[in-house]
């Protein structure tokens, strides 16, 4: 994997805290200009979040050696691409329709993001994805679930680009949780060159505290840890990441999910507008409706707010609706019924 890492990354040396520095306990701590009065958030939080680590691993099962965390999925991604790609000069290969930060993040580092579409299906085109890499081709993003699709790609498939895109495979799975396989978090000792992403903002019911993680293996981790900023993680952020580990409640809500988002699937089959709705492995459904940007905007006079995906590849005249509570459900269906 070495030689995929950047000259100037693998050549840097990495910014040294006060909490690096000096990673034992003591009575008194004078060497890192923190305000000395004790208000609980006085001082620097645990740069490398050891605590939470280790709960993510019993919870996920990966090492804490495999795991780096960051202020969200966002700057996990920004880091990969910062580790890997050089700007002017590496590109990176998204498969539309997807996620919308690949492209955003690849402006924002000055990359070429090459675009590979999704078949009519939505499955992954692999043949046109292994034309698409050059010798400079640094990071493949299968997002899986997909967004906005809300599909999980077939696993032959995926393994098939693991062993033979010539970079790092960016596995993004902000939605797992809701879906009925496995994670890709198991096959790491499998491929050198796989990154997992996932988030603490879907399923875990915490967007507001922007917490991600990648797994990948040592090596890969040991590069991003020595890129990313000392204490990107906050004090509040991995208190709290904590207690939600620690209860883990979000089983229930999964399951409450997913059982809503069958209900839902099959009123919203039952619409005369709705011309079909697709297979949902995530916490939001896809459909596709006689006129998008009219329907949009009706449920809007309604006080409903979905999102219209019309001007996605391959998604025309497509609304995503999240998955809500059952009585946000049903206030949904019953305003979706008075347009018919």
């Amino acid at each position: 994997m070495e030689h995929l890492v950047r000259e100037n990354i693998k050549a840097l040396k990495p910014y040294s805290s006060a909490r690096d520095e000096f990673k034992q306990k003591a009575e008194v701590y004078l060497d890192a200009n923190e305000n000395p009065y004790n208000n609980s958030l006085n001082r620097y939080p645990d740069p490398y979040q050891k605590d939470v680590k280790k709960l993510i691993s019993e919870w996920r099962g990966v090492s804490v050696n495999k795991m780096m965390l960051g202020n969200g999925s966002d700057e996990v991604l920004d880091l990969i691409y910062r580790a890997f790609v050089e700007p002017k000069q590496d590109n990176a290969i998204q498969l539309p329709p997807t996620y919308g930060m690949y492209d955003v993040l690849a402006n924002i580092n000055n990359v070429e993001l090459r675009s590979v579409g999704l078949n009519d299906d939505f499955s992954l085109d692999i043949d046109a994805i292994l034309e698409a890499q050059d010798n400079n081709s640094k990071l493949l993003f299968v997002c899986s679930p997909n967004n906005p699709t809300a599909n999980v790609f077939d696993i032959s498939k995926v393994e098939k680009l693991l062993k033979e895109f010539n970079g790092v495979v960016v596995i993004d799975e902000a939605y797992i949780d809701f879906a009925e396989g496995k994670s890709w978090v198991d096959r790491l000792d499998e491929f050198p060159n796989l990154i997992v992403t996932q988030t603490f903002s879907k399923a875990l019911g915490h967007a507001a505290i922007r917490l991600g993680i990648a797994y990948a293996s040592e090596y890969i981790i040991s590069v991003l840890n020595k890129i990313k900023p000392p204490y990107n993680v906050n004090e509040l952020t991995q208190r709290r990441a904590l207690e939600v580990l620690n209860k883990r409640d979000f089983y229930l809500q999964i399951k409450a999910i997913k059982e809503e988002r069958e209900k839902l699937n099959i009123e919203l089959l039952e619409l005369t507008f709705v011309e079909k709705v697709y297979p949902s492995e995530a916490n939001f459904i896809l459909i596709k409706v006689d006129d998008a940007n009219k329907r949009y905007d009706e449920l809007l006079a309604q006080g409903i707010v979905i999102r219209n995906r019309s001007t996605q590849y391959k998604c025309e005249n497509t609304l995503r609706i999240s998955i809500g509570t059952p009585d946000e459900n049903e206030i949904l269906i019953k305003a979706m019924n008075k347009l018919v």
